[in-house]
């Protein structure tokens, strides 16, 4: 009897440990529901992606924004036009040929079809149109979508959306955006990686490269993740992100409590900032007077170490999304310092949006203020995360069982 296959696109294993966590968690519970899956991954970093694949069930195959735009829209464009062509460009093309013989594409795309972003609206429609052109049916895990009040981006969204088998919306926020824009095949839903499991591995792994003791005594320990997406926002309109963190940290030391200083989204051997903050992290830790009681996690990690490392500070200051998520996941009091209604919505989920906050209204002293608010009432917004999480578990796996579902029927 032939596997079953899914095709992904959107994550990766490299780089944003956010997209890899949202990977990690589709192969988690696709395994439990269906059993042996056969899995391709159109991948925007093929190489790093390979070296880092330990699921011998999961196939890396290139799909740089390049090869997907050009290559691989126009093989599956001949493919829908000319039937004839078809068993050669499944057999001379391994995207379409995954794509093909899926039962079901997942979109992870973390964030799509949004005003504001609409250089990477080419992308967000290259991601899905070579399913439609093959007849796979796309199915968008849960994701931030809307607002659609730009002309190209509700144009785009209007033609494009609703051809999606099902599109689980990320939170309250995105789920009325669509509703307004009358999509019907909508399912509410938490994201995707609040379903990734810890396997016990995880200490040991991470006391490879950490000095663990860092830990150990009585000092509260503030973890910190900087973005660089952030930082070009906030530089942008003149202000100085690096030093306004590094401002932070020095506050924090002054204070008497340690800070772990760690990057999210990290790309080992470049210097390149798409999807790496790790050069932001290096340049914040180089503007600090002493480093005295902190941690700076200078290496790449696993999404499933990040998140077990995240869960031993005891309040967390967030600008990556899905550091956010994993602060939450570990129930750690979190600060977050946003640019869409995608921060506020998750934390919405855990009756806890009043700790976000925009880019527009980040300053060394409200930011100062902010944590310091949440750290008087450390207990009692831990207890709500706490209460919260088993609901926001449950409502990212039932994502599984549709998938399931549809890769069952087909």
């Amino acid at each position: 009897m032939t596997r079953p296959h899914v095709t992904i696109i959107g994550s990766a294993l490299s780089g944003n440990k956010g997209a890899a966590a949202m990977l990690e968690s589709a192969m988690q519970t696709l395994d439990e529901r269906i059993g042996d899956v056969d899995v391709t991954l159109l991948s925007m970093y093929p190489v790093e992606d390979a070296a880092q694949n330990h699921y011998p069930n999961l196939e890396i195959v290139p799909a740089t924004p390049k090869q997907l735009g050009v290559t691989i829209n126009s093989l599956a464009l001949l493919y829908f036009l000319l039937p004839p062509l078809r068993p050669l460009l499944r057999r001379k093309s391994r995207a379409i040929g995954a794509l093909a013989t899926s039962k079901v594409l997942l979109d992870q795309g973390g964030i799509t079809f949004t005003d504001g972003r609409e250089k990477f609206l080419l992308y967000n429609v290259a991601s899905i149109l070579p399913a439609l052109f093959v007849r796979t049916p796309v199915f968008k895990c849960a994701q931030a979508i809307g607002p659609f009040t730009g002309r190209i981006n509700r144009f785009a969204s209007k033609v494009f959306l609703p051809r999606s088998h099902t599109i689980v919306t990320r939170g309250r926020i995105t789920h009325e955006y669509a509703q307004g824009l009358g999509l019907t095949n909508l399912v509410a839903g938490a994201d995707y990686a609040f379903s990734l499991e810890l396997d016990g591995s995880e200490r040991d792994a991470v006391a490879q490269v950490v000095d663990l003791s860092f830990f150990d005594d009585e000092a509260h320990v503030v973890g910190v993740c900087p973005s660089v997406v952030m930082q070009k926002k906030v530089d942008a309109v003149g202000g100085d992100y690096a030093a306004t963190i590094a401002e932070f940290i020095a506050t924090q030391q002054a204070a008497g409590r340690k800070v772990a200083l760690i990057p999210h989204s990290v790309r080992t051997g470049t210097d390149k900032t798409h999807n790496n903050d790790l050069p932001l992290c290096r340049d914040i830790h180089g503007r600090l007077a002493s480093t005295e009681g902190v941690l700076f996690v200078d290496s790449e990690l696993s999404s499933q170490q990040l998140r077990w490392l995240i869960g031993q500070c005891d309040l967390f200051v967030a600008s990556r999304f899905h550091a956010m998520v994993s602060s939450l996941a570990m129930a750690v009091p979190t600060v977050v310092i946003g640019w869409s209604h995608k921060y506020r919505e998750v934390l919405e989920m855990f009756d806890a949006e009043e700790w976000a906050f925009g880019s527009d209204q980040l300053t060394p002293a409200y930011l100062s203020k902010r944590f310091e608010e949440l750290a008087a009432a450390q207990v009692e917004v831990k207890a709500k995360l706490d209460q919260h999480l088993p609901d926001v578990k449950a409502t990212s796996r039932a994502q599984a069982d549709l998938i399931a579902d549809i890769v069952r029927s087909r």
